[in-house]
């Protein structure tokens, strides 16, 4: 994500800051940039009319919380991961292909859990089905 412009205009009782992004719809915000935008947001205030204190608190408080559902929800997904381990899964391979094999480990790449069957690292969301291994099944 990258700040393309960022203009400060102090009136005689307010600051307004106006910043305009340029990112794609892949992009997600994390914490790098809420403290990019907090730091801006610091410096751009008019001294001589600060941001509120409870302002900033409760700012303070919206990216604890953030911060804390990000990491349930990877928590979660590892969980959900590992309950993988062992059981039999199908997935389309990039040319479409359904595939079959069992899960032999679980894996964290980029705060994303993946699981391992055979020698590929698959994402959760390519996951088709899962059922318990039969007695013909491939790795």
């Amino acid at each position: 994500m990258s700040v393309s412009s960022i203009t400060g205009t102090t009136g005689s009782t307010n600051t307004t800051t106006t910043s305009t992004t340029s990112a794609n719809s892949n992009s997600v915000l994390g914490k790098d940039d809420f403290l990019k935008l907090l730091v801006t947001q610091l410096q751009s205030q008019d001294p001589m009319n600060p941001m509120d204190d409870k302002e900033f608190i409760s700012q303070m408080a919206q990216f604890t919380s953030l911060e804390q559902m990000k990491n349930m929800n990877t928590s979660i997904q590892m969980t959900q991961a590992t309950a993988y381990i062992g059981k039999q899964v199908t997935w389309d391979n990039e040319q479409g292909v359904e595939q079959t094999g069992i899960v032999k480990s679980v894996r964290l790449v980029n705060s994303e859990p993946k699981i391992i069957v055979g020698d590929q690292s698959l994402a959760l969301t390519k996951i088709t089905s899962v059922a318990e291994p039969s007695t013909t099944s491939t790795t």
